[in-house]
């Protein structure tokens, strides 16, 4: 049997708010059947919701994750998987120089910390 997931499991299996859920259907990340008013989340939407977590994980923006997502369903999964390495070059660049600039603000507050220590005593 395949899992099919309510609205409140689905916020539980994720660890989001209802709010994030919502939104994320709102800016059409994540496409629930409908059954009145009650929502219901199949595999589709379980892999589309972990792919979006893992994207954000990772810094990447949601509208670029809306975008690859839709990649799939026009054109594949070659040029889908062609344009994650794009979107993983280009946020790998982002985040090496973001090392950088964590690593020399690190630097900069223990030279600091260090030079207060020692006119201290």
């Amino acid at each position: 049997m395949t899992e099919r997931l309510n609205f409140k499991e689905m916020c539980a299996k994720f660890d989001v708010t209802p709010r994030t859920l919502r939104y994320y259907e709102y800016i059409e990340l994540l496409q629930p059947e409908r059954e009145g008013r009650s929502r219901f989340y199949g595999p589709r939407e379980i892999a589309r919701m972990t792919l979006v977590l893992r994207g954000r994980k990772f810094g990447i923006k949601l509208e670029e994750l809306r975008q690859w997502l839709l990649i799939y369903e026009k054109e594949g999964t070659q040029a889908q998987m062609k344009a994650f390495l794009d979107m993983a070059d280009s946020q790998l660049a982002n985040l090496i120089e973001q090392r950088a600039q964590l690593d020399a603000a690190i630097d900069e507050l223990q030279e600091l910390r260090d030079d207060t220590a020692k006119s201290l005593g």
